[in-house]
């Protein structure tokens, strides 16, 4: 088994780890993790074909690298929105909770 076998059923299984916590966790911040390391999966497995192209003799090509890497930044700035909604959306949840027990 190569080493490049090897890490494509590694991103498979972290693909299918993010999809099976995104199902499974009723959090928004615990679905937002599960997105994460599936995307991480994504990242791995493109890595992994850019890798397996560059062995099998064909002139490296640094697009699929170049898409890599540009991709985990906008996956981490995405992520820190999404975090700045959930918190901003948590805050109006307790406020609203808050205002409803002072109605009572």
């Amino acid at each position: 088994m190569s080493a490049a076998t090897i890490m494509g059923l590694a991103a498979a299984g972290l693909v299918g780890i993010g999809l099976f916590g995104l199902i499974v966790h009723p959090t928004n911040l615990m679905r937002l993790v599960s997105f994460n390391v599936a995307g991480a999966g994504i990242f791995l497995l493109f890595g992994v074909a850019a890798r397996r192209g560059a062995a099998a003799g064909v002139a490296a090509d640094p697009v699929p690298q170049a898409l890599v890497i540009t991709g985990i930044v906008v996956a981490f700035a995405a992520s820190a929105l999404a975090v700045a909604l959930i918190l901003a959306h948590a805050e109006a949840n307790a406020d609203a909770r808050h205002r409803e027990g002072e109605n009572e």
